[in-house]
């Protein structure tokens, strides 16, 4: 069944290390199927958060594949870039 990782980010550190990462977790994404549905853009709150940040959605061809590229040595070995300059709430949906 196909996977979402869905991601809340706001920036909250150095914006070169950002734009790095940015640059690179497209590649880590191939390998594993996964592809972006949703990279930032517009956002209108309907409820909660009035500053939600950026919003992330790729979309995986299951649940243990979004694992897999999480977990994966080419993604970590970036993730540290996104970790220390974003707050960030990241979960794994499967659905349809």
């Amino acid at each position: 069944m196909t996977a979402y990782v869905i991601a809340k980010v706001k920036a909250t550190g150095d914006e070169e290390e950002l734009a790095e990462y940015r640059a690179q977790v497209q590649a880590t994404l191939e390998p594993y199927g996964g592809r972006y549905l949703v990279r930032g853009g517009a956002v209108e709150v309907l409820e909660g958060d009035p500053e939600p940040g950026r919003i992330v959605v790729l979309e995986f061809p299951d649940a243990e594949t979004a694992r897999a590229w999480n977990d994966s040595p080419e993604y970590q070995r970036i993730a540290p870039l996104r970790i220390r300059n974003t707050d960030s709430d990241r979960l794994i949906v499967t659905g349809l």
